[in-house]
């Protein structure tokens, strides 16, 4: 009798344990999807899109700083909506770290997109997946490649000024620099070079190309010239600006690679991709065949928005994108 209690016991233990196995893998490691919000926000995609379509319409430098700024976040810690988050009395988080000061916006849009959202369906939409929709809607919008995109973020609630200041990449970096900060965050360096023809939309402030007309030799000299205009050698002007893609920098196409043949990358760091290095092949690739550039673009972009996500009952669904519940 007393061995029957103990394997009836010992039964129902097993039985409980492997439910909350259950219960707990369920809800901490669950996976991006996209049809996550199909039952619970149908409509999330509908509310995203125009207020997008409005914005980019008036101001279409904004497509780039929301893509900007769904790269900037997953980079640090994971696409966990760390980087909207403001600074406060007693918090520091990663909007003023070297790599985002006065350089990453689009944060009221980003508010503008989280207010029509909350209105079809409250308290369900992260910030985090808001950035990762309004990334892709924003290359849609200006003539880039479509894909389905993956959701099931939650939002962090923390940021970190220091993992910012150490993870994002900057435009000084050299090709070495940038193949291995792109594969500490998972990704080849096919990814770094198609994730860089983002630069086919969006401007540069002048602090951050300035050494580069006036110092390097691998630039165009009628190039370098036109961007001396506008970014004086030694003072002033550090924050005009310049289209990263001379040719159409507010059309997501293939003109990025192309510039970099000519030597007519703005920021160092562009044209490293194509300067003797092993990517140089990969960049004559997408200029002569744009699809392949869009396709492992959107390869990419996918990647990218995997890397460390919060999922199940990790994090919280913000209430505001700004500020944690």
């Amino acid at each position: 009798m007393a061995s029957c209690i103990s394997s009836s016991s010992f039964t129902v233990n097993v039985i409980v344990a492997l439910a909350l196995l259950v219960v707990f893998t369920g809800s901490s490691s669950a996976k991006l999807s996209t049809s996550f919000y199909s039952k619970r926000c149908p409509k999330v995609f509908s509310a995203v899109r125009p207020v997008l379509i409005n914005a980019i319409s008036k101001a279409p430098r904004l497509g780039a700083s929301l893509l900007r700024l769904h790269f900037h976040d997953c980079f640090v810690n994971g696409c966990d909506g760390s980087v909207l988050l403001d600074d406060t009395a007693t918090f520091q988080g990663e909007k003023t770290a070297p790599q985002n000061n006065r350089s990453i916006r689009g944060f009221k849009i980003v508010d503008d997109i989280k207010t029509a959202v909350e209105k079809v369906c409250p308290g369900v939409v992260s910030c985090a997946d808001i950035l990762a929709i309004a990334a892709r809607d924003s290359v849609v919008i200006l003539g880039g490649p479509n894909w389905a995109v993956k959701v099931g973020r939650r939002d962090s609630k923390t940021a970190s000024f220091k993992d910012a200041g150490n993870d994002l990449p900057v435009g000084i970096f050299n090709l070495s620099a940038l193949i291995s900060n792109f594969r500490n965050k998972g990704l080849s360096p096919q990814d770094l070079v198609a994730l860089s023809g983002a630069h086919t939309i969006g401007q540069a402030r002048c602090i951050t190309f300035r050494d580069r007309i006036y110092n390097e030799t691998n630039i165009d000299s009628s190039f370098a010239k036109l961007r001396r205009r506008t970014c004086p050698r030694k003072t002033g002007g550090r924050k005009n600006l310049a289209p990263l893609d001379i040719q159409t920098p507010n059309h997501f196409d293939n003109k990025y690679f192309k510039n970099l043949l000519s030597q007519k990358g703005l920021l160092h760091s562009d044209q490293q991709l194509y300067n003797g290095g092993s990517t140089d092949s990969l960049v004559k690739t997408y200029v002569n065949n744009p699809k392949t550039f869009n396709d492992d673009f959107v390869t990419a972009m996918i990647k990218m928005g995997d890397i460390e996500p919060l999922t199940g009952s990790n994090g919280e669904i913000r209430k505001n994108c700004r500020r944690r519940n």
